[in-house]
């Protein structure tokens, strides 16, 4: 494949519409994940609770927005004002959660259906996270943390705000956060800012902005793929232990129990030959 077919591939890629219908994927996986992290059961919460549930619905589908306009200043109820969305959302969430027998349900949970769907927001969460990037920029360009936490916010927004989402439905899990444990999506959109910053403010990255993006496009729906199919959730655990072992004291620490264990063993076998030999004297 020769670098002009390369570059058409990529600018259609990335100059693809992202409404309705990679939204709409968006609002299915959002809303099934708050279906499927509910208290009661899949069907009792939404049952005996519609209001909640729709309200922590639509702040998942609308996390991303939220919390990159609390990022630059903005009003959070902005991403609520475009009616179209919200009605939109709306259903999507209604036939998720309340279709006759669960058949919109059942069969969204199929993994040919589901498949298409994943790789579609990952697509979109791309798009995202350099959308949230360049809006950034417009506010304050030589703000490099802001630019990566805007990035981030705005393409894996769910995640981040899923504490106070749970809590909404009565589920008040502080102990689990992006903080304290967070997910492969937040990790790699961190990853992804911070390149679409570096290619941006430097002369580092000597290709084309389509390229990069393509190459981000491929890193999302590679691993996405990997983790539908082979399961394998996040592929930055190895490195993360070799950097700790390295720089964080964990080698330091292999160290210091080694040596405490041997130092155990050698005490017991000092005990035993101790005790041994208080017998040879009585006999």
């Amino acid at each position: 494949m020769d670098q002009e077919m390369l570059l058409e591939i990529g600018n259609q890629v990335k100059n693809l519409p992202m409404y309705p219908y990679f939204e709409v994927a968006h609002y299915i996986l959002m809303c099934m994940a708050v279906r499927d992290d509910s208290p009661s059961g899949t069907t009792a919460f939404s049952r005996k609770h519609p209001f909640a549930c729709w309200l922590s619905s639509m702040i998942t589908v609308f996390a991303g927005g939220i919390l990159t306009n609390f990022l630059l200043g903005g009003s959070v109820l902005a991403p609520f004002d475009d009616e179209e969305r919200v009605l939109l959302a709306t259903a999507v969430w209604y036939v998720v959660n309340y279709s006759p027998f669960d058949v919109a349900y059942n069969i969204l949970k199929l993994l040919p259906v589901r498949l298409p769907l994943h790789l579609m927001i990952e697509l979109r969460r791309v798009h995202r996270v350099e959308a949230g990037v360049n809006r950034a920029f417009e506010k304050n360009e030589d703000f490099y943390l802001l630019l990566v936490a805007a990035g981030t916010a705005t393409a894996a927004g769910s995640n981040i705000i899923r504490t106070f989402e749970r809590f909404i439905r009565g589920l008040w899990t502080p102990g689990q956060h992006e903080g304290l444990q967070p997910t492969f999506v937040t990790k790699a959109c961190v990853l992804a800012s911070i390149l679409f910053v570096v290619e941006r403010k430097t002369d580092l990255i000597a290709v084309p902005h389509v390229i990069v993006y393509m190459g981000v496009v491929v890193f999302f729906v590679y691993f996405k793929l990997s983790s539908l199919l082979l399961g394998i959730h996040d592929p930055f655990v190895p490195f993360e232990n070799l950097f700790g072992a390295i720089f964080l004291g964990g080698m330091f620490d292999a160290l210091k129990d080694a040596i405490q264990s041997t130092k155990e063993k050698a005490a017991k076998v000092d005990a035993k030959n101790g005790k041994t030999e208080k017998e040879k004297k009585r006999e």
